[in-house]
Order: C-alpha cells, then sequence, then structure tokens
C-alpha cells in the first residue's frame, strides 16, 4: 500500500470517528476532550485540518467546505472546515465555537473577503446577519451538522424561540457569490 493510500485511510477514519463521537458522547464531554476552554485542543486543530483539506478536494459531502480566508496578523492562508446552512436559496456559514473562532475574526478583519473550496474555487463575499435573523438559519445548520450540536445548549428539534435566546452569541455570515 502506497504511504499516501495509507495516510488517506488514516485521514478518513479520524474523520469518522471525530463524527460519530458527537452522536455517543454526551455534549460537556465531548466539548471537554476536544474543545477545552471553547479553543479546539492539537488532536481537533490536526483532525480539523485534514477535514478541510479532504473538504477542498471534494472528497467528504457537499454540505462541507473548506473555507480560505487571510490570518489577520500573519497575513498566511487559514483553512478550515465548515458545513454549509441553506435556507430557501441562500447559504450560510456558522460558527459553533462563537465568537472567538479564528476565521470569524478573520473574515471580519478581511472585510468578508474569502474563498470556498470544494472540488472548486469560487471567491465569496461572507456578509455578516443580525442577530435577530439568525434563529431559523441556527436551526438549519444543527439539523445539517451533527459536529456543531455538542457546542450549543439547544435541540435541533426545538422551536424558533430557543434559538432567538442563543442567537447572539453564534455569528452566521451569509455567502455571496462574487
Amino acid at each position: 500500500m502506497s504511504p499516501y493510500l495509507l495516510a488517506v485511510a488514516i485521514v478518513l477514519g479520524a474523520a469518522v470517528v471525530f463524527f460519530t463521537l458527537p452522536w455517543t458522547l454526551p455534549h460537556s464531554w465531548y466539548r471537554a476532550l476536544f474543545y477545552p476552554g471553547g479553543r479546539p485542543n492539537a488532536l481537533s486543530r490536526r483532525l480539523n485540518s485534514g477535514q478541510a483539506r479532504l473538504s477542498a478536494l471534494g472528497v467528504l459531502p457537499t454540505l462541507m467546505v473548506a473555507l480560505e480566508t487571510r490570518g489577520r496578523r500573519s497575513g498566511r492562508v487559514c483553512l478550515v472546515q465548515l458545513v454549509v446552512a441553506q435556507v430557501g436559496t441562500e447559504r450560510y456559514l456558522v460558527s459553533m465555537l462563537g465568537e472567538n473562532a479564528d476565521w470569524v475574526r478573520n473574515v471580519r478583519a478581511s472585510a468578508g473577503a474569502a474563498v470556498l473550496r470544494h472540488r472548486r474555487t469560487e471567491r465569496v463575499r461572507l456578509e455578516e446577519v443580525p442577530a435577530s435573523r439568525r434563529p431559523p438559519i441556527l436551526k438549519a445548520y444543527l439539523q445539517r451538522a451533527p459536529g456543531g450540536r455538542p457546542h450549543f445548549d439547544v435541540n435541533p428539534d426545538a422551536p424558533l424561540a430557543e434559538f432567538e435566546k442563543v442567537a447572539a452569541r453564534y455569528p452566521v455570515f451569509r455567502v455571496v457569490a462574487e
């Protein structure tokens, strides 16, 4: 077996484990294990990086994309995997880690300029959605993104009134093609 195929098999196996843990572990354990203090630990960073690369290549399902932004301090290209929430004909990106996610800060610093990758490259502008319009988007996101569920204190099937209570904590960006 070639080293490339072995590496792909390992990353895919880790991705399967990483994506099924939210369903099997209690939410508080999952957050403590992979995101202590609300930030990804070394294992999560490596898994997320591998998954972002696989998303960019188009190996993972189409609901997962790789978001490419410029680092606000370093200027380096940063790649992160995200799930696209679809509401009607609009596409949205949600920060499951809240305001302090690096990609959110990078997008705000670059005035919304970003690139989405999934088999192809798409230059986009990300427009932040006001908190009052976020509840239906957050609900759609949680129904599509099982990996994001442990980070929300709301059940995906909860009424929109429950999402209104937490909407201000989770930034949402509308994807606008350029």
